[in-house]
């Protein structure tokens, strides 16, 4: 029989302890240490209590945790020594069965590992959708782990042994995440569209109208009705909105969602999520026959990357009445115009203006997204609630000196554009770090016909500055600027600079973020809040209707725009359910 929640808060520590047992491989005092706080709300509240166990354990007892751990197909798998979780973990994996190719490789990453850190490799070998990776997945991830920091290493290993933890929990408990499942999946069926020339190399970019950026609208269309959308559609830019009926004609509706294109060579998750966490929670209703007293509008935006064309936020922005009409002559690197793109794709440009909504027919805006950042995988929480999303202006610049002889050019007589830079990123560097939450980035620099024996006559770089607040970032905005001034000054160079983006900082809405709020401590995990140094879709309908978000932890530190993001079953699971609960929230609000 399962066991359940009531059994473990019910029985004495003695028994409650056995019950645990083979979480943690041969450390029973994790367990013992997290049972002082019975009791558990939730498996999510237990969970967290052991992690935080483990979190705060002395470095000595973190290092014998992971020294507990077996090696992956090692010594004590040829000698049939391993416990019996980890035998089956092994054994799913397929590690049982290597080609006497692989475990030689296995046994060469064992040992090189082992020299690097002075601790096994430890892999959730089980794998984020808890089916198991394949052996060429494990040895792809062992290999690229070899090159992490020694602390970082460590770091990701206690939170593989978290995971593995989990899904032993889950066991125990026969507790399996349907919908988790079914949106982990969801994500895979619609990451086989990818963009020519990425998608020969398993990689994933989808960018605005493109042949897979229209495959997958017409995917997210088909599943929006396979999920019991009442009206779905594929608006004058490419939007996919579903509408899931009130229960009386007339009511308002609650809008969320998010974009469903890619940077270039991204993850499956970005943007993705916010679409199909609302669609699991959609059909769901839609099974148990279900109406609210508001609608649900899911609106999957076209375009929020602004990859193929310099028209970011171009999805959401038609929705404020922010169509810039003057996007449509811009070109792509092929050439095709936007207007083009768009009459290729059968859009209606004359209905663009039609987007705009009225706020007065809303109750707001929400949307989840995967955090892209490291904070909740450090802190070993699920989900963050987001207090605002972060005000950012972008710059495109060039530092101007003199090209001149590498070799004949006296040091003090150089007029070095690129070291100039490379002094202001390390100001930049140094004046974010003085606000806390504030970020700033030199993300492109570089010098044109540059060579290895010519001093830098000419540097092209970026400036990215957010914060929390815009008169944070505005403070830091005036410094950089005065400094990048300075610096060319006092080195003899000139520049130019264009202001490319400015968005302003979108603090959530209060009675929405309350909700969020009540749904994470419904579900028995800590309410954490954070902001989003990150743009999103929610800060353009911030600009006409109140909005408030919610992150989902990512894995591999939670890395984001990079094909390494991810996230579990488990924690895709709790999303829906926070989503479900505020769903319910807003219900008996607006209850007539």
């Amino acid at each position: 029989m399962p066991l359940t929640l009531e059994q473990l808060n019910a029985a004495s520590p003695a028994e409650a302890l056995a019950l645990l047992d083979g979480l943690y491989e041969h450390s029973p005092w994790i367990a013992e240490e997290a049972l002082a706080q019975r009791p558990f709300r939730s498996l999510a509240h237990l969970k967290h209590a052991l992690a935080q166990v483990v979190r705060t354990a002395e470095l000595d007892a973190q290092l014998a945790l992971i020294r507990a751990h077996p090696e992956l197909a090692g010594k004590a798998m040829v000698a049939k020594s391993l416990t019996a979780e980890s035998t089956n973990e092994q054994s799913k994996a397929g590690l049982t069965e290597c080609t006497p190719e692989e475990f030689e490789r296995i046994q060469q990453l064992n040992a090189a590992y082992n020299e690097r850190f002075g601790f096994p490799f430890i892999l959730a070998v089980r794998g984020p959708r808890g089916t198991g990776l394949s052996k060429q997945e494990i040895i792809d991830t062992f290999a690229r782990r070899l090159d992490n920091h020694p602390e970082f290493e460590l770091a990701e290993a206690l939170r593989n042994i978290h995971r593995i933890a989990e899904i032993r929990l889950n066991d125990k408990f026969a507790a399996e995440p349907v919908l988790g499942n079914d949106v982990w999946d969801w994500h895979e069926a619609l990451a086989r569209h990818s963009d020519p020339g990425f998608a020969e190399k398993g990689q994933l970019t989808v960018t605005y109208l493109t042949d897979a950026h229209r495959a997958c609208g017409r995917d997210i269309a088909q599943r929006m009705r396979e999920c019991g959308f009442d009206r779905v559609e594929i608006d004058a830019v490419g939007n996919v909105v579903g509408r899931y009926y009130p229960a009386a004609p007339g009511a308002r509706y609650l809008m969320t969602g998010s974009h469903y294109d890619t940077v270039r060579n991204g993850g499956k998750y970005d943007g993705r999520l916010g679409i199909f966490v609302p669609l699991a929670c959609v059909r769901e209703l839609h099974r148990a026959g279900k109406r609210l007293p508001f609608g649900i509008e899911v609106v999957a935006f076209a375009e929020e990357e602004g990859q193929r064309y310099k028209a970011t936020f171009l999805g959401s922005g038609a929705l404020i009445g922010h169509f810039n009409p003057a996007w449509l002559d811009q070109k792509d690197a092929s050439g095709v115009t936007m207007r083009e793109a768009m009459q290729h794709a059968g859009l209606r440009l004359d209905d663009i203006a039609k987007l705009q909504r009225d706020p007065a027919q809303y109750l707001g805006f929400i949307e989840v997204h995967i955090e892209q950042g490291p904070v909740l995988n450090e802190l070993d929480l699920p989900l963050g609630v987001v207090t605002s999303i972060n005000g950012g202006v972008r710059y495109l610049c060039e530092m101007i000196g003199t090209a001149s002889h590498a070799g004949t050019t006296p040091m003090d007589r150089r007029r070095d554009a690129a070291v100039a830079v490379a002094e202001l990123a390390l100001y930049v560097e140094q004046r974010a770090a003085k606000d806390g939450d504030s970020v700033g980035t030199i993300g492109l620099l570089n010098v044109p016909s540059g060579s290895i024996n010519v001093v830098p006559g000419r540097c092209l770089f970026s400036l990215d500055l957010r914060a929390p607040t815009d008169a944070q970032r505005d403070a830091m905005v005036t410094d950089v600027l005065d400094e990048l001034a300075k610096i060319a000054q006092r080195r003899g160079l000139r520049y130019t600079i264009e202001e490319s983006m400015r968005a302003a900082a979108a603090p959530s809405a209060p009675a929405l973020q309350h909700h969020w709020e009540r749904a994470v401590d419904a579900l028995g995990v800590p309410v954490f809040r954070m902001p989003s140094g990150a743009g999103h879709d929610a800060m353009k309908l911030h600009e006409i209707m109140p909005q408030a978000m919610l992150f989902t932890r990512g894995q591999n530190s939670g890395i984001s725009h990079n094909p390494l993001e991810s996230t579990t079953n488990n924690d895709i699971q709790l999303t829906v359910d926070a989503f479900t609960q505020v769903l319910h929230q807003l219900a008996e609000e607006t209850q007539p």
